[in-house]
């Protein structure tokens, strides 16, 4: 039975409790989607403010050569430890979806690969538009969309028949945006390379709370965001991994200085660099970065080893009141039940889910705020974040979606979610 004092009494024995005085927090207020933008760390606005007051306010340009061009380097070490691969074969900078634009065209350019462009129905939007853009730009014909006739889990054996009978460029996301499901890293990456394929995983999602090693999963390209549970502020920097023996095979369609095997000679003509540096384009945005470093360096501190645990242990907790109290009350689960088949996120879906999303968000005087995320066509996302989220707050919630059934507060709101903002 799901109760209060148990909440408590877990609290008091998490290793990563004190995390959570690391970071803003909103007064009666629980954010649970983190798994979209994580919250704001304390340390985040010091750092900021030295770098507008001091690095860029006083030091000026000088802070390029004291500061900041270190920067991209001293993260792409701190994100290689966090990936178990080194520093030469991670670079930051750019978005997601440039980043996924750029290693899709340099493997497409290569050829070292059948050039059909993959990917199935659980994807996050984006990186299938991106797919579809570059199929069209290189007349590759349509994506190979799988599609599993729903969006809870993947049908793996549907999945590594597609890659046997249509060999090519894959792009999965690890953990999916919708339900969570994760897939089997290593046990696909084998697959593919025995079907003369390579999967592009985008790491977005789990990043932060899934234990990852590019490594041991003989993984050969990942990409993905910051702001999510690195909890990087909005916008961030990507990171993109690139196999070492993979990077001298592939150049960089957005041909930036940086990306410039000597860029401060300011050549008229472009020389690629050596290795993962070709994939730089662009000056480095420096306050987005700043904010980065103290996101992944609590990341590091807490262990992943840490935080995949507690993630697992607040679900479990979470799950038990979902079972208990909210399944006879029309609530259904939408993620898998399985530990090993899911990511740090748990969606939930009712026939009022748009309704109780806005209940949700709005509280009332009782009662606190709760920040999910809503997913058509029913999803309720409630993104579980172990450097800060508590077993208490995911107490509180269970309670007041029991309160908002029972009381049909849901009603308050109007059930086509074109009419709120």
């Amino acid at each position: 039975m799901i109760d209060l004092s148990t909440a408590k009494k877990f609290d008091q024995e998490d290793v990563l409790a004190d995390f959570r005085n690391h970071f803003e927090h909103n007064p009666n207020e629980i954010y649970l989607d983190g798994n979209s933008l994580g919250k704001l760390p304390k340390k985040t606005q010091k750092v900021l403010q030295e770098t507008i007051q001091n690095q860029w306010g006083k030091r000026l340009i000088r802070s390029w050569n004291e500061t900041w061009l270190d920067l991209p380097l001293r993260l792409a070490k701190k994100y290689g430890t966090l990936l178990k691969v080194r520093k030469e074969e991670v670079v930051i900078g750019e978005s997601t979806s440039v980043r996924l634009y750029q290693i899709l065209h340099a493997l497409i350019k290569s050829q070292a690969f059948s050039n059909q462009l993959c990917s199935d129905n659980l994807n996050f939007p984006t990186d299938l538009y991106v797919l579809q853009g570059l199929a069209n730009e290189f007349n590759l014909g349509r994506v190979n969309l799988i599609n599993y006739n729903q969006e809870i889990i993947a049908d793996l054996d549907l999945l590594k028949k597609n890659v046997q009978n249509c060999p090519g460029i894959y792009c999965l996301s690890l953990v999916t945006y919708k339900s969570a499901f994760l897939y089997p890293m290593k046990e696909l990456n084998l697959w593919a390379k025995k079907y003369n394929s390579i999967i592009i995983w985008d790491l977005s999602h789990a990043v932060g709370v899934v234990e990852i090693d590019l490594k041991e999963t003989q993984s050969k390209i990942a990409i993905g965001c910051s702001y999510k549970y690195m909890n990087g502020g909005p916008g961030s920097p990507a990171f993109l991994f690139i196999e070492k023996k993979l990077q001298n095979q592939l150049y960089n369609p957005i041909q930036g200085w940086f990306g410039h095997k000597n860029p401060f000679a300011f050549e008229p003509n472009y020389k690629p660099n050596i290795g993962i540096i070709r994939f730089a384009s662009g000056t480095m945005p420096v306050l987005s970065m700043q904010a980065m470093e103290v996101g992944v360096d609590l990341a590091l501190a807490a262990g992943l080893k840490n935080l995949r645990k507690k993630s697992v242990g607040l679900i479990r907790f979470f799950l038990s009141g979902v079972e208990e109290k909210l399944i006879p009350l029309g609530f259904k689960i939408q993620s898998p039940l399985k530990e090993n088949l899911r990511g740090s996120h748990l969606a939930l879906s009712h026939n009022a889910s748009w309704q109780i999303c806005q209940a949700l968000i709005e509280g009332e005087s009782k009662s606190p705020k709760i920040i999910p995320d809503f997913r058509p066509p029913h999803f309720i996302r409630f993104g579980i974040a172990p450097l800060y989220t508590s077993y208490e707050d995911l107490y509180r919630v269970i309670i007041r979606l029991e309160e908002i059934i029972l009381m049909k507060s849901y009603l308050m709101f109007d059930e086509n979610k074109n009419k709120v903002t």
